[in-house]
């Protein structure tokens, strides 16, 4: 970050119209070379000098508080109404209910009704007036410019009670406007509130409480039974169960003990712990995770994009419209003025943009905040919605659809040994190996089994196996093709061999220089649910799954036909994998690629989605991938998917209400139905359908 620039997080931003001409406030400052608003995240980075006395005065326009980054904020629960602008509201829908009421006694010309009325006008829309008369004498046309023009020109034809209501219902429409918004961004107020802000640290056998940003690197943090941890660290002393729901979305406590990682924001369920804190406050998983999702809410997705260029020519279109229709038909048609500058400000109303420019970001704010609460960081609006067209999956195998670490899957013996005993020799021999089935076999046998068999003279035998006496015997363990070259295999060792390695299983073969005493085999598991997550993929639409591996041929068959993927690539060296990516996407479309985020990074990086699994903790995830799952969790891909096309429904949706609820009012000009309030309500209308129907994503779930 630049020496003179600061991070502000701003309170009380209620639309998109009012961010921009913050910015451009801020903008004005002298002292003042850039600043980037992020609306999504209410939050702001000012480059050069500003006080906060200065910021709040480019935004009293809108009531706009600016805090430091670093400041606690304490979320007052005030209700909706106690605001004064809300307040206001409701006094000047009473007036118009009161205005009504002369109107209907008085008479519409009676200086009572028409006081009324204006007393509702003028408390209701005193805000509004207030920017809007400025925004005129600059000519800067907004959504406040729009709605003063169509006011002020509805009581200078004495429409009074139409100017009113309209205030009334433009005041509603900003509350639940900004009302809404908030409900969207709560997604990050949520996950900085997941931490907590003190910790107790132990220096030199005392126990201090202190903020989490005073605390330093190798610092020894308490955690006891039933406490948030309030850094990231490393276990060095006692065991538990922690809950890292909050930041990976796993619903099961995972058991820590010394040497193992924990994350800040987690919850300590039963034992005491002691942890070295390996990340200052502002490095932690949780603050990086915030911090990629306030970037990402802040970045324009291809729709927003279009919306934003399409309303740049949206607006003064609706502008010659208006005057339009408010001038010819006097003109050429012999048609009342009146009534046809009424009609002009009903289609000025009725074009204010407002649901239109609203309608991609609050969908993308709310989907990825609600991603992020589930464990899947989504690293911006574009990646949503390039999942959420994907028509094909590439996996890497290795701790991706399998587990990553080998299991014996198969003992046999050919000799008077037992199957124990074979496991249990093999298990003496392989503790001093480096074979890669080494540690399956260990942990298979456990310590125990190899305790009865003395290891002598071990020589390892590169690429080969390994050779050593056990028991007054020299025992050789490894590959087939190391005992090819002492004897040839008996048939039936061999079909079994055979078969073994046809499963996809690697085989390590236990005898001496005269005879096979048996065999172990081996192989990488399938992680729990990978079938059922592969068919929820097939039932999402995607296309194509594709399996890319290391490994022979054999291995790769073999889980490609246990889990129905449609195609298995092996053999591939990681440039390889890129050029699979390369073609998957000339032949079939967008391709996705989900890995560990740290090899395959090239075919990660060409794929139009790349998905790193387990990213809490790994900085090289969170940083190269698009979208990362917290956890070491493959059923977070299909959730993805649904989220993100749910997100691409409900954005197209928001579009064709903002546009369509508008052309349908507009019709209404045609027979002449279309009144003032009736052009403010289906403005009001179409904003409040297109904030409420992105809200819907809050609660999207692993089953949408």
């Amino acid at each position: 970050m630049e020496n003179n620039s600061n991070v502000y997080r701003l309170q009380g931003l209620s639309c998109t119209n009012c961010a921009a001409k913050f910015e451009k406030n801020i903008r004005s400052i002298e002292s003042v070379e850039d600043v980037e608003l992020n609306f999504g995240a209410s939050k702001m980075k000012v480059i050069g000098k500003a006080s906060i006395s200065q910021l709040e005065q480019a935004g009293a326009f809108d009531g706009i508080k600016v805090l430091p980054e670093r400041q606690r904020q304490t979320e007052s629960k005030e209700s909706m109404w106690s605001k004064r602008e809300n307040l206001q509201t409701t006094i000047a829908l009473l007036l118009v209910f009161a205005g009504y009421g002369f109107y209907f006694s008085a008479g519409e010309n009676s200086p009572v009704t028409i006081g009324v009325f204006l007393s509702s006008i003028l408390i209701g829309g005193y805000g509004l007036f207030k920017e809007g008369l400025k925004n005129l004498a600059k000519l800067h046309f907004d959504m406040k410019t729009l709605m003063t023009i169509a006011v002020i020109g509805a009581a200078i034809i004495g429409e009074w009670a139409e100017a009113a209501v309209v205030v009334f219902l433009f005041a509603l429409s900003e509350a639940l406007e900004g009302y809404s918004m908030d409900k969207a961004r709560q997604s990050i107020r949520i996950l900085m509130g997941i931490a907590p802000n003190r910790a107790t640290i132990k220096r030199e056998n005392e126990l201090l409480e202190m903020d989490v940003e005073d605390v330093r690197i190798d610092d020894t943090l308490i955690v006891k039974p039933g406490q948030k941890i309030a850094m990231d660290g490393e276990v060095i002393l006692g065991q538990s169960s922690i809950n890292q729901a909050e930041i990976t979305g796993e619903s099961i406590p995972v058991l820590k003990s010394s040497g193992d990682e924990v994350f800040a924001g987690t919850l300590n369920q039963e034992g005491y712990l002691e942890v070295r804190v390996t990340k200052l406050a502002e490095d932690t998983t949780i603050a990086q995770v915030i911090h990629l999702v306030e970037e990402a809410q802040a970045e324009r997705a291809p729709s927003q994009q279009f919306v934003d260029k399409f309303a740049k020519y949206y607006t003064p279109a609706i502008l010659l419209i208006s005057l339009l229709v408010a001038v010819i038909p006097p003109l050429f048609y012999d048609a009342s003025l009146g009534s046809s500058v009424y009609n002009g400000l009903a289609v000025l109303v009725v074009g204010c943009p407002c649901a239109l420019v609203i309608s991609t970001p609050v969908a993308i704010v709310t989907a990825i905040g609600n991603a992020a609460r589930k464990g899947v960081l989504i690293k911006g609006g574009i990646h949503l919605e390039e999942t959420g067209r994907l028509k094909v999956i590439a996996f890497d195998k290795t701790g991706t659809l399998t587990k990553g670490k080998p299991e014996v899957t198969d003992i046999l013996s050919f000799s008077n040994l037992d199957e124990q005993a074979i496991l249990s020799i093999s298990a003496a021999l392989e503790t001093h190996s480096q074979h890669p089935l080494a540690a399956a076999i260990l942990r298979k046998a456990g310590k125990e089994d190899t305790a009865g068999y003395k290891v002598e003279d071990f020589q390892s035998m590169t690429g080969q196996g390994a050779q050593a006496i056990v028991g007054n015997t020299l025992f050789y363990i490894g590959k087939p093709s190391l005992f090819t070259g002492m004897f040839s295999i008996p048939d039936n060792i061999q079909t079994k061999i055979d078969d073994l390695q046809l499963q996809g299983k690697t085989v390590s073969l236990l005898g001496t220089n005269q005879e096979i005493k048996g065999l172990i085999a081996a192989a990488d598991q399938v992680r729990k649910g990978s079938l059922s997550i592969i068919e929820k993929l097939y039932e999402l639409g995607i296309t194509k799954t594709v399996m890319l591996t290391g490994d022979n041929q054999f291995t790769g068959r073999a889980i490609g036909s246990e889990l129905g993927l449609s195609e298995v690539q092996a053999d591939l060296m990681p440039e390889d994998k890129l050029q699979v990516i390369k073609k998957l996407r000339e032949s079939y479309g967008k391709t996705a690629m989900i890995g560990d985020g740290v090899n395959d990074a090239p075919a990660l990086a060409s794929a139009n989605v790349g998905i790193a699994m387990g990213g809490a903790g790994t900085d090289t995830a969170l940083e190269t991938a698009d979208i990362a799952f917290m956890a070491d969790d493959l059923d977070k891909l299909p959730y993805t998917i649904a989220l993100s096309r749910k997100t691409l429904a409900v954005i197209k949706q928001n579009v064709a209400f903002a546009l369509g609820l508008k052309l349908l009012a507009l019709l209404l000009l045609i027979p002449g139905w279309l009144t003032l309030w009736l052009a403010i309500f289906a403005d009001m209308g179409a904003t409040l359908i297109v904030v409420l129907n992105s809200l819907r994503l809050i609660k999207a779930k692993y089953s949408d």
